[in-house]
């Protein structure tokens, strides 16, 4: 894929969440979109170069344009971490300077790294020297008692000068102390304005707004503000459709619009090759819940799903038995 292949995709982005954006949720998300830019759960750089876990950078070639985020703070770890993603075929590098939780923070990464911008620059370097792919950092606007107002310009402008190209603001602070991760996607107020000005102050660096976007209304919106991209975390897996199955048609100008029923019937084939790899059908269905999210039969999809999928000898028969619930009542409404 070519270098700026992920540049042109981060116009609409899915945020890297931990325990959910693994390879399964990747795959069905594909399904809906074949044009916006994914993202991996962070990855540590230890646990690649010190723990040799190299099965977290398993993805399947469908999943390109995809990107890998990884969370560390040692430019010569992260340069070889990098290095393994780029191997693999990753189409993005992604340093993870926004994750506010307190088993980050122990390891000096995530937000933490809002507070030494010379590090971060340095990590950025190390990590450009070592691949050939765009290296892109994901931060807040500032953590703790810091003012954004000066604290994000002079983030920006040494991670610039390190050789990001390409940055996603998470246009929130991030409180180390005294908000759980949870309340720090939610408490802390938004700021759009700021990253704003930072498009302005940095008119060459692309620039990707991320936080309380909900719709796909709402990112484009967004864009004709003059942003760059945006990323969309939550809603994005709880409302899959909803984001996605439009986005290739009103975000990139081209291609179908996508439902639920299209993503299951693409989903079927896979997940009959993982359980024949020995996986288990709840890997992949925990994904899939929210993807008839406000359409008739969506509750009787979810709990089918949620209560079967986990049973011993579970397979793409639950599935099809889920989407009677939505295929039924569909069904009752074209009749009316």
């Amino acid at each position: 894929m070519p270098q700026n292949a992920a540049t042109h995709a981060a116009k609409l982005s899915v945020a890297p969440m931990m325990d959910w954006t693994d390879r399964h949720c990747r795959y069905l998300h594909r399904q809906l979109s074949g044009r916006a830019l994914l993202y991996t759960e962070m990855v540590t750089a230890p646990a690649l170069v010190r723990g040799g876990a190299l099965h977290l950078l398993d993805h399947h070639p469908t999943e390109h344009p995809v990107a890998l985020q990884l969370g560390g703070s040692d430019p010569r770890e992260l340069a070889q971490a990098a290095r393994l993603g780029a191997e693999v075929g990753y189409d993005e590098i992604n340093l993870n300077c926004g994750c506010p939780s307190d088993r980050v923070q122990s390891g000096t990464f995530g937000a933490v790294l809002m507070r030494d911008p010379a590090l971060v620059a340095a990590c950025v370097r190390a990590m450009r020297d070592a691949v050939e792919v765009p290296v892109t950092v994901k931060c807040r606007i500032g953590v703790d008692d810091q003012d954004p107002e000066i604290v994000l310009p002079e983030f920006l402008s040494q991670i610039v000068a390190a050789g990001c190209e390409r940055v996603t603001i998470h246009a929130r602070k991030a409180w180390l102390k005294g908000l759980s991760p949870k309340e720090n996607r939610d408490i802390p107020p938004l700021n759009y304005d700021l990253v704003m000005r930072m498009k302005g102050l940095f008119p060459n660096l692309h620039i990707s707004i991320n936080g309380g976007v909900e719709t796909i209304d709402q990112a484009e919106a967004l864009l004709e503000r003059g942003l760059d991209g945006v990323m969309v975390g939550r809603a994005a897996y709880h409302q899959p459709t909803d984001i996605l199955g439009q986005a290739d048609r009103r975000i990139y100008g081209g291609g179908p619009d996508r439902t639920g029923e299209d993503a299951v019937a693409a989903m079927l084939p896979y997940i009959e090759a993982h359980l024949s790899a020995g996986g288990r059908l709840h890997q992949i269905t925990r994904h899939m819940l929210g993807l008839f999210a406000g359409r008739p039969g969506a509750r009787g999809w979810r709990r089918t799903l949620s209560e079967g999928a986990t049973r011993p000898g579970a397979g793409p028969e639950l599935v099809e038995q889920a989407m009677t619930h939505v295929s039924a009542l569909a069904q009752t409404a074209k009749a009316v």
